[in-house]
């Protein structure tokens, strides 16, 4: 039992945060989550329902979290432009550690992404980056929201004395409903609408991405990493950036997924065909798949997130990453991708969110 351990998860209904809590309650940790709505999690010894936008809320309800040794920051907010992103998503990781300021926090973990090598949304993949992603490259021109996250860890990891560490997942394969960044559900969904309605199967992404060499992030793996960076000193202060370890191309992994659902995989046409606009009547699709078979009733919005999948579908540029940081230093996690995309599609029909 780890019982001097008590973590706190921000954005614990996330699916980087759950899996990270589920993780550590594994390991016999102490867990306190925090998110924006008061929920009942499994996996959570003590809840904080807050908004981190909120200074002077976070203050009140943070007196709750005064003993934790670990925080696991693993939230954002999108806003509607990268000025603001940059505005909100800083002063939400600001208010986390104001309102920890008695905490005996040993370790801080901040869980970002890719757009540390490809640019924030609005100046997303124009960019013609080394690859694989070294963790030791310089930042991008410009603003980044990332950027701005790390900023606040680093002044406060040396404010307070605390390590720190920032993990960078590529793609996340995992299960959250209502998770806005979910490609495994969103393409579990996309091969359950084509194979109700008898149409194609057709890879919806760039030829880019469609014959390049790309990795993924399962969010075990990423939990995983997350752990053995808070309890091994020599990967302190450090990025480490997170992959399964294995390598694939999407001629390959499309073939892989329409076997698992079925289907014939659909000529590629040469172009992006965005899922955003071929799922456009989705909703109403999903209805009578979820009445046909007893499923969930959980609308198709809440399940797939049809925008985010096309982003990184239909990037013009190849995307992998290297893991030196972590991999000379012990870390040697491993997970078969493919695998990853198999695993979260038999949870999502043992659950009857979609049909067997």
């Amino acid at each position: 039992m780890n019982q001097n351990n008590i973590a706190l998860i921000a954005g614990a209904t996330g699916l980087s945060g759950s899996y990270t809590a589920q993780r550590l309650k594994a390991e016999g940790w102490t867990v306190v989550t925090v998110s924006r709505s008061a929920v009942d999690l499994p996996w959570s010894d003590r809840h904080i329902a807050v908004d981190l936008e909120d200074a002077d809320a976070s203050l009140s309800a943070l007196k709750a979290a005064a003993d934790v040794t670990h925080v696991f920051y693993c939230t954002w907010s999108r806003q509607a432009n990268e000025q603001d992103n940059v505005r909100v998503n800083a002063l939400m990781i600001r208010n986390l550690f104001e309102g920890l300021a008695t905490a005996p926090i040993r370790h801080a973990a901040l869980v970002t992404g890719l757009k540390h090598y490809l640019g924030s949304f609005e100046d997303y993949a124009n960019v013609k980056p080394y690859t694989p992603f070294l963790e030791n490259s310089p930042r991008l021109p410009g603003l980044n929201f990332y950027y701005a996250q790390e900023d606040v860890l680093f002044e406060m990891a040396a404010r307070r004395g605390f390590n720190w560490s920032v993990h960078r997942p590529h793609t996340m394969i995992g299960f959250v409903v209502g998770n806005a960044m979910n490609m495994a559900v969103t393409l579990a969904v996309y091969a359950s609408i084509c194979k109700h309605k008898g149409l194609p199967f057709v890879f919806p992404g760039a030829p880019e991405q469609y014959n390049a060499v790309t990795d993924v992030t399962d969010a075990r793996l990423l939990a995983e990493q997350l752990l053995w960076a808070a309890t091994t000193p020599e990967a302190a202060n450090m990025p480490l950036n997170t992959v399964n370890g294995d390598l694939f191309r999407w001629t390959w992994l499309w073939a892989q997924i329409a076997e698992y659902f079925g289907l014939e995989v659909a000529q590629y046409p040469g172009h992006p065909v965005p899922l955003e606009e071929q799922m456009a009547a989705a909703p109403a699709t999903w209805a009578e798949i979820v009445a046909q078979h007893g499923l969930q009733d959980i609308g198709v919005n809440k399940l797939a997130s049809w925008w985010h999948s096309d982003a990184d579908l239909g990037r013009t540029l190849e995307c992998f990453t290297d893991m030196t940081n972590s991999r000379t230093r012990g870390f040697s996690a491993y997970q078969q991708s493919s695998q990853s995309f198999f695993d979260v599609f038999d949870e999502l029909r043992a659950r009857r969110i979609i049909p067997s």
